[in-house]
């Protein structure tokens, strides 16, 4: 990696050989946990589990972000990429469905460095915001199997204020082009577990379904609507330190809801997932406790 870094959108120029970027980390690579994860969609975690591997740090920091006590850095464990590949094939061993590679980007060279190196028999996830760029996604080509990008933001001004990123909108869609145009159309197995391709996540915010209503039309305007999943979430748990954010202080109500799922309905996406406002509590979160790092 450069002394300078420009790998994400944000291109902070850090020297995260000798400290650390926008990101939150250096170039080492912190991972807080690797073990079976259970709390993704169905094709993803299955019966076994998904192989959820955590990094620390994260090019985005939005707000409200749910992993806020690993995504601000100063978390985990320093792994070589040597480890980082044992860790894989570990997983692996465990007979996860997949190796899920969670808030990869800011790391996504030296993943892409582990990946070359070892020999899966399961697809490789790669569980990112979105906000990555082309370049990024590229070197990643014929690595990864399976994107599952959010697309939190079609509202610059919206990602400015809860992501400190006016761009997104614009990045996120380059980056979801380029994920498309390496797997193509998504394929699931005779069991219904996902084998390659985009499955594009969605979490409504509370005071926001504009939002939402405009990624479900960013969506459906830019990919075949047979070939792309999306999955619409409404798991929003408020989190501390949103004192400044009054409206991020609740959950999605039920009327919100109801009015993103009822236009998702009538949109022309036909697969994918969605989860009612009940389902909005922590209890997915894992402990980010090093467990198999």
């Amino acid at each position: 990696m450069s002394a300078r870094c420009s790998l994400c959108p944000r291109a902070c120029g850090a020297d995260r050989v000798g400290g650390v970027g926008y990101c939150g980390v250096p170039d080492e690579i912190f991972v807080c946990r690797a073990a079976p994860h259970f709390g993704e969609e169905p094709c993803i975690s299955g019966t076994r589990g998904s192989g959820a591997v955590f990094f620390a740090g994260c090019n985005l920091r939005c707000v409200y972000c749910q992993n806020h006590a690993i995504s601000r850095g100063r978390a985990g464990r320093a792994v070589t990429v040597e480890r980082l590949r044992e860790i894989f094939l570990a997983l692996q061993v465990q007979g996860v469905h997949n190796i899920n590679l969670v808030t990869p980007s800011h790391y996504s060279a030296q993943i892409a460095s582990a990946l070359s190196g070892v020999h899966l028999d399961i697809p490789v996830v790669w569980n990112s915001s979105g906000y990555e760029t082309v370049e990024q996604l590229r070197a990643l080509e014929g690595l990864v199997q399976i994107y599952m990008p959010d697309c939190k933001y079609a509202d610059g001004a919206l990602a400015a204020a809860y992501s400190g990123a006016s761009d997104y909108p614009r990045v996120a869609l380059a980056a979801l082009r380029e994920m498309y145009r390496q797997t193509g159309a998504f394929h699931m197995d005779a069991d219904g577990l996902l084998q390659r391709g985009v499955l594009i996540r969605h979490l409504i915010l509370p005071g926001a379904p504009e939002n939402t209503l405009r990624v479900i039309d960013m969506v459906e305007d830019n990919f075949p609507a047979d070939e792309v999943l999306f999955s619409l979430m409404s798991q929003y748990t408020p989190m501390p330190g949103l004192s400044r954010w009054p409206t991020l202080q609740r959950r999605v109500s039920r009327e919100e809801f109801e009015r993103c799922h009822a236009y998702l309905d009538f949109s022309a996406l036909r697969y994918g997932y969605w989860q009612e406002p009940e389902s909005a509590t922590g209890e997915m979160i894992p402990a980010f406790d090093c467990t198999g790092v």
